[in-house]
């Protein structure tokens, strides 16, 4: 059995494997220029964030139905269930629907076929959490914050995705004012490939209470000083920061330097299909690369509920936390 853990950065369209992709392009009559699952898989190699962006949104065009956004999301908790996630927040990005021509109750409604009874069919509790896109304009994203409301009961929270170089936070200041006011989470990606003020101006301008990925936090020792401070849970991805050429290999990862600095750290898969590996298969690697200790990866388990949103039902949080102190990790 799996260590028992939480995934806090995932995003849902980044868990659509090639077979499900050509699944539902038949289903659709989308028409997809690779020959083959095969084919597709050799096109999930990246030189950088924007490389990957393009193929991602490429590949959405065959999400049209509610049953397309169920069939996504089972996919991705039966995968996530049996790497031992017993809760995740999930991401999804409705401006990238809504620009095909995908009507808003269609994504959400979907996606909540299948997280409604994520419990009851693969024993792990779900939210949703609403991202904007930071290379659209502010104006869309209020646009369809707004256009969100009557699914709040749905949506725990809201973040900020997509190329980050050249969108800094402030972009979004009014649109996380809304969102605050509304009573929703707020979380961000900030310092992956943007420098490690993107962080600190989460932090001080969006209100954010977790940061999404957050490793070039790294470069400023006084940034570091304050997310340990405050508790900044960061939500890191080490096999996405290798596959989208962030760090060199994942030998050089600074995931144990952040955890010996003190800080917060999670490690979550962030687009699974597309980065070789999910969650359960990043804790392994991680392990194996940097040499984790099985108290090391105790704490990183221990970490992602106590930053995950659960403050509703600290009975569950509590009761996961004791699943990962009672673990026995498997002998060699």
């Amino acid at each position: 059995m799996p260590l028992p853990k939480a995934e806090l950065h995932l995003h849902i369209e980044g868990t659509l494997e090639p077979e499900l992709a050509f699944e539902l392009a038949a289903r659709n009559g989308v028409s997809l220029p690779y020959a083959d699952t095969d084919e597709l898989r050799r096109a999930y190699r990246f030189e950088d964030l924007q490389s990957f962006l393009n193929l991602y949104y490429e590949l959405m065009a065959v999400l049209r139905t509610e049953r397309d956004f169920e069939d996504l999301a089972n996919a991705y908790l039966a995968r996530a269930a049996a790497q031992g996630v017993r809760h995740a927040e999930i991401f999804f990005d409705l401006q990238a629907h809504l620009a095909r021509g995908v009507d808003m109750g269609t994504v959400v409604e979907g996606l909540w076929r299948a997280l409604g009874r994520s419990e009851e069919n693969h024993g792990v509790s779900t939210q949703l959490i609403l991202c904007f896109l930071r290379d659209e304009s502010a104006e869309s994203a209020m646009e369809t914050l707004l256009g969100a409301k009557p699914y709040l009961d749905r949506i725990v929270g809201v973040g900020l995705d997509s190329a980050e170089v050249g969108h800094p936070p402030v972009k979004f200041r009014e649109v996380y004012e809304a969102a605050a006011a509304l009573g929703l989470r707020r979380v961000a990606h900030a310092g992956e490939e943007g420098p490690p003020e993107y962080i600190t101006e989460a932090l001080d301008v969006l209100g954010v209470e977790r940061v999404d990925h957050g490793l070039r936090c790294m470069e400023d020792p006084a940034l570091v000083e304050r997310l340990v401070r405050d508790r900044i849970p960061l939500t890191l991805c080490p096999l996405s920061n290798v596959r989208l050429r962030t760090v060199d290999t994942l030998a050089d990862h600074p995931l144990p330097a952040m955890l010996d600095a003190g800080l917060l750290c999670t490690v979550n898969s962030d687009d699974p299909a597309y980065f070789g590996g999910y969650v359960g298969d990043t804790f392994d690697a991680v392990r194996h690369t940097l040499g984790l200790s099985e108290d090391r990866l105790r704490e990183l388990a221990r970490n992602s509920f106590v930053a995950s949103f659960l403050e509703h039902d600290e009975e569950r949080r509590q009761r996961y936390l004791a699943e990962v102190e009672a673990y026995e990790f498997p002998q060699p």
